[in-house]
């Protein structure tokens, strides 16, 4: 059965799920309804705690069979739900990470600030699975554009790009004005899923998105040239998903390499592609070090 490439399918995600043969999807990134009453156009966010447990355990085990041997499933939400989707994931994929994303929220009264949305990152094997270390860049000042961070004085140690991501993102922010929103109440950011398809995937892969909303997986997976399948139930969120979709004409490249670009700069690259576009310098010691093994080997005999 051939794969619905590089298509947004209307309809319940189960319904379309149970039609994609197994293991034959690289990396599935899911971001469900949170269950918290928000207005969508065509659905209900108010599910009793039981039902939507139920249909998530339906959908998150239908993407671990889908899910290649070397590829990843990635679940967006918050913390609350996050919990239990790790249960029902903990039976039937392996954990990789807890990936806290630092989106500050509004005080909720008398408990912490939330200030994180968490991504699971499981592996379908406990071992192969395709994974890319990323590199953001440095951080710097606004005003006088010099580093932030100084590494323990070992400035000329640093990569001249950047630092290699922990699991914990605070350099990817949330869409908070409503001119660079679409009519949804939940869109991610772009670039924080061009890094989590760069992290996971190679040119090529395919991605596949459930919950597919108004198209971020997708559109993360054409710009970095690697293949979509998006499911969505609400017709209008589909139109303005295809509609942006259609306006991708190439891959976002730099010097031939796919990377996330936020704000005309790199935002997220592969660390193995970083070390052939920004090799590092060699630190004052290391020039030392080969200068006293060159001396050594001139004085060799011959």
């Amino acid at each position: 059965m051939s794969l619905p490439l590089d298509r947004v399918l209307l309809g319940d995600c189960l319904e379309h799920l149970a039609t994609i043969p197994d293991d034959s999807i690289d990396v599935c990134f899911a971001d469900p309804p949170f269950n918290l009453d928000k207005k969508y156009t065509s659905y209900k966010d108010n599910l009793p705690l039981r039902d939507y447990l139920a249909w998530c355990e339906q959908w998150l085990v239908e993407l671990v069979r889908v899910t290649k041997p070397t590829g990843s499933i990635l679940v967006h939400n918050i913390p609350r739900w996050l919990t239990y989707f790790s249960h029902i994931l903990n039976q039937h994929a392996h954990f990789r990470h807890w990936i806290a994303w630092d989106a500050m929220s509004a005080p909720v009264g008398k408990t912490l600030l939330p200030a994180h949305y968490g991504i699971l990152f499981y592996s379908k094997s406990d071992r192969d699975t395709k994974f890319y270390e990323i590199r953001a860049p440095h951080k710097t000042c606004r005003v006088c554009d010099s580093y932030l961070k100084d590494y323990g004085g070992k400035k000329d140690q640093m990569h001249p790009f950047g630092y290699l991501v922990s699991d914990v993102w605070t350099d990817i922010h949330r869409i908070r004005h409503n001119k660079n929103r679409d009519e949804h109440p939940c869109q991610l950011p772009i670039h924080l899923l061009e890094r989590l398809v760069l992290m996971t995937t190679d040119e090529g892969d395919v991605v596949l998105d459930p919950f597919l909303g108004t198209g971020t997986a997708a559109i993360a997976a054409k710009k970095l040239n690697r293949h979509y399948i998006g499911i969505e139930l609400d017709a209008m969120y589909k139109a303005i998903a295809e509609e942006k979709l259609a306006q991708i004409k190439a891959p976002t490249m730099y010097e031939g390499y796919p990377v996330s670009i936020y704000l005309d700069k790199i935002q997220s690259i592969r660390d193995c592609d970083a070390k052939e576009l920004f090799p590092r310098q060699l630190t004052t010691q290391e020039k030392r070090r080969r200068k006293k093994k060159r001396v050594k080997q001139e004085a060799l005999p011959i």
